[in-house]
């Protein structure tokens, strides 16, 4: 089939290589345009840009460039804006989204399942509408949540996606035959800085199912610990206080107390929580953390 290819982070990768292995002719890849990479002149290709050109694949980074484009259908996986109603009139295009839709409309599904302590969570390949993930849906595939990180999920769902898309395209009933959404909506709206904050007013379980985001911190003596990893705790510890014994790091939250597995200083490498407690400078007396 004659496809156009939207997609822009490493999630959207193993759509695109699917799609050329299962032999479609992929006539563009449309995705964000390069950004300057730090203080340098340097530019930085989106991973989407970089697998299209090892592939061979022509690459542009406007929406405009489809416009009288000889494609059946376009394929969008996390492309990152709304596709307008004038281009869906001229090019059908499916929507891979990674979640249960109509559960997590919307531009962070897997962090805010995450956050949510959903126990399931898959991917739902959709028919694009101009609104927002509210297309019908050709096939749904489920996984379970467990514990993994926000990385570990996304790339479990990218795999999924991938065959679910070569699958939908391949099956004339599931292509022709999409249903409408059915069940509450609910809305997974971008994270924010906010979020990414560990706080001590936390329970100990939102607490763990935010370090399993990635790139969570805390504020400890001045300086900003990224958290790594964490575990349940059963060390009683009064909220908005930090704790060293054992050789574990404890943090008491609202309901109980989370024990730092690896941390990241500020400045610093990922190293154990105990080798960066023994290692800092000593501040006061209070081991207060915020």
């Amino acid at each position: 089939m004659r496809l156009a290819f939207l997609g822009t982070p490493e999630a959207a990768v193993p759509s695109l290589e699917a799609l050329v292995r299962a032999d479609h002719d992929i006539r563009l890849v449309v995705t964000r345009a390069d950004r300057r990479r730090g203080r340098g002149a340097a530019l930085s290709v989106s991973p989407v840009k970089a697998a299209a050109q090892a592939l061979g694949l022509t690459v542009a980074h406007s929406l405009s460039s489809l416009e009288g484009l000889d494609v059946e259908r376009g394929v969008v996986v996390a492309f990152g804006a709304l596709i307008p109603s004038s281009l869906l009139e001229q090019i059908p295009m499916l929507n891979v989204h990674f979640s249960l839709l109509p559960r997590w409309r919307g531009a962070a599904p897997v962090q805010r399942a995450i956050l949510a302590g959903d126990s399931e969570t898959g991917v739902s390949v959709i028919s694009l509408e101009a609104t927002l993930d509210t297309g019908p849906v050709h096939v749904q595939e489920r996984i379970l949540v467990g514990e993994k990180t926000a990385r570990e999920l996304t790339a479990e769902l990218a795999a999924l996606g991938a065959s679910a898309i070569v699958r939908v395209l391949a099956t004339r009933d599931l292509l022709e035959h999409a249903r409408p959404q059915s069940g509450a909506a609910t809305y997974a709206d971008k994270l924010g800085k906010e979020t990414y904050h560990l706080t001590a007013s936390m329970a100990a379980a939102l607490a763990l199912r935010t370090v399993r985001l990635g790139g969570v911190f805390f504020n400890f003596e001045g300086r900003r610990i990224v958290v790594e990893s964490a575990r349940t705790s059963e060390v009683a510890v009064a909220e908005g206080e930090a704790e060293f014994g054992d050789g574990t790091v404890v943090l008491g939250v609202s309901d109980g107390s989370i024990a730092l597995g690896e941390v990241r200083p500020a400045g610093s490498s990922t190293m154990s929580a105990a080798a960066w407690w023994r290692g800092r400078r000593r501040g006061s007396g209070e081991h207060r953390w915020s």
